[in-house]
């Protein structure tokens, strides 16, 4: 087992998803206006941002998931089949 989460750890880690997401929405936003799209608003700019904060989000958790089962052996087919 690695070590307990603490909360300055999990602050760390949510302001490092927070920080990948400003910087995604603004690249996103930049991108959209150079091709002609028009600015965004408000409205836009807040959806463009909990979209992006959601897919990191979730990107996030998926892996940490993929990568515990892993360690811990989830994904191993067992020797024997009778065997829980």
């Amino acid at each position: 087992m690695g070590p307990a989460l603490t909360a300055r750890g999990l602050l760390l880690k949510l302001l490092a998803v927070i920080g990948v997401a400003t910087v995604a929405t603004a690249a996103v936003s930049l991108a959209w206006t150079a091709i002609g799209g028009g600015p965004l608003g408000l409205h836009g700019l807040i959806a463009l941002s909990l979209g992006v904060l959601g897919t990191v989000g979730l990107t996030w958790i998926l892996m940490a998931l993929a990568f515990k089962s892993s360690r811990e052996g989830w994904d191993d087919r067992p020797d024997d089949p009778d065997k829980p």
